[in-house]
Formats: C-alpha cells, structure tokens, sequence
C-alpha cells in the first residue's frame, strides 16, 4: 500500500528557505510520477513541480522556476522539494502526489495518492 508523509513545512519570512519532505513506502520512484502540489483556501490546487525518472522529465510551475528543486533520496525513499527565495504568495498547504504507471505529470493533477499536506507560510 502505497502511502506519502510530508513534513518540513512551516513559518518563514520572505526571501528564506524551506526544505519539504515526502517520506514515500510502497513504492520505487523510478516506477512512478511524483510531484509536489499545493493550495490556498478558495483557490484550484496548482501544481508546483513534478518528475517522471522513467521518462527523464520534470515540471515546474512558472511561478517557481528558479528557485525551488525537486529531489530524491533513494536511501530513504524521501522526495524532496527545496525551496528558496520564498514569497508571501507561496503561502499555502503543500501536497505529495504519486502515480503508477506514470503517465501523468504536473499541471495535471490526477495523481492516485496523495499525502496529507505541510503548511508552508511566509510572512512579508
């Protein structure tokens, strides 16, 4: 069974970093499309960055190019999202997403599993 924990999430000013992790069990990454969402309250849920090891390609939303990554960890079966040079508008609740076979990938969103959410905030 296949289940995503994130974590990393929380309170930053503007222009500081975060790291947010997606602790992944019952799955390879190589087998799937993983990704990073998030969403404000009344608002569509977007996606932030997702990748496809399969296939060698990665997605980053427009509004994020540059400033954050997408990772793994294969020792720990971790996906990672390191953010850097944050905004008040990146305020929101971010969510790990997986899917198999991987067909799909960010900015669509019908990803199977999904994990329970961070909060990131960041103050101006």
């Amino acid at each position: 069974q296949v289940q995503l924990v994130e974590s990393g999430g929380g309170v930053v000013q503007a222009g500081g970093s975060l790291r947010l992790s997606c602790q992944a069990s019952g799955l390879s990454f190589d087998d799937y499309s993983v990704g990073w969402f998030r969403q404000v309250p009344g608002k569509k849920r977007e996606g932030v960055s997702c990748i496809r090891w399969k296939f060698g390609n990665t997605y980053y939303g427009d509004f994020v190019k540059g400033r954050f990554t997408i990772f793994k960890d294969t020792t720990n079966n971790t996906l990672y999202l390191q953010m850097n040079n944050l905004k008040p508008e990146d305020t929101a609740m971010y969510y790990c997403a997986a899917d198999s076979p991987p067909r799909t990938i960010c900015p669509r969103d019908d990803y199977g599993y999904w994990g329970q959410g961070t909060q990131v905030t960041v103050s101006s």
